[in-house]
């Protein structure tokens, strides 16, 4: 059988009920937890109740899936730690208006390539945006890959880990932010709109693009102008195209 594990990825995982619990109890955060399914013990009840009260997102898998992360006794549990340390977008927001600056954050909706992720926070940082939210599933899993990509960006950006992205967006649109979404299918192209004030940009996955639930709360909804025969671009290209824009119009 081949185990696709990388180095890094065995430096932030903890696998077994014991290691998993003296992570928690150390104060450390953690990215993702993988539960065996149907295992029942109280101790494995009390590390998904703490996951879950965090946002952490919990994932129960075949215990095949397990013995592919891990050779050794996992014990029917492994965590990875994350990297970095989220940080709350009610507390960013505020933080960048008491400074004297218009709030830019990029959201991003189930972008799940880590190093697709990796090079938009390494494009983020470089654009002076102040957080990028991430839903707390369905978004890639920040280790050694994402890290690297990020050329260390991940470790000087806020990143925001929510719950619900649609109350994120009520929360940005109540505290001044206009919030628009890019993708093919939108109605006016990037070079109409005006991106100066306070702004979120959302960006949707590769496969699905932006969820409909999250497009009826947007103000608005763009597109990147394509004049050749593709119809769409990497998410984390497309990125860079709308973060530089804003940057581009803001310096004007």
């Amino acid at each position: 059988m081949k185990y696709n594990t990388t180095k890094k990825e065995d430096d932030n995982m903890v696998f077994g009920v014991h290691p998993v619990e003296e992570v928690i109890k150390a104060g450390k955060e953690l990215e993702k937890v993988f539960v065996q399914s149907g295992l029942r013990s109280q101790q494995i009840s009390d590390i998904v109740k703490y996951a879950k009260e965090h946002e952490v997102p919990v994932q129960f898998v075949p215990i095949e899936k397990l013995n592919r992360l891990t050779r050794k006794n996992h014990q029917g549990i492994v965590a990875f730690v994350c990297p970095i340390s989220y940080q709350t977008i009610e507390n960013v927001v505020p933080m960048v208006y008491d400074d004297g600056r218009m709030p830019f954050v990029v959201i991003l909706d189930r972008v799940t390539d880590v190093r697709n992720f990796g090079a938009i926070a390494r494009t983020c940082y470089a654009a002076g945006v102040d957080a990028i939210v991430i839903p707390s599933r369905g978004s890639a899993l920040i280790n050694g890959d994402a890290m690297k990509t990020s050329a260390g960006a991940l470790s000087l950006i806020n990143v925001c880990r929510v719950e619900n992205i649609k109350d994120t967006i009520d929360f940005l649109k109540a505290s001044g932010l206009k919030v628009i979404a890019f993708s093919e299918k939108g109605k006016q192209t990037i070079w109409q709109a005006d991106l100066t004030g306070p702004i979120a940009i959302m960006m949707g996955s590769e496969e699905d693009g932006i969820s409909e639930a999250y497009l009826k709360r947007v103000d608005d909804h763009l597109v990147i102008p394509m004049p050749g025969d593709i119809d769409s671009l990497n998410v984390s290209v497309a990125t860079g195209i709308v973060t530089f824009e804003v940057v581009r119009q803001r310096q004007m």
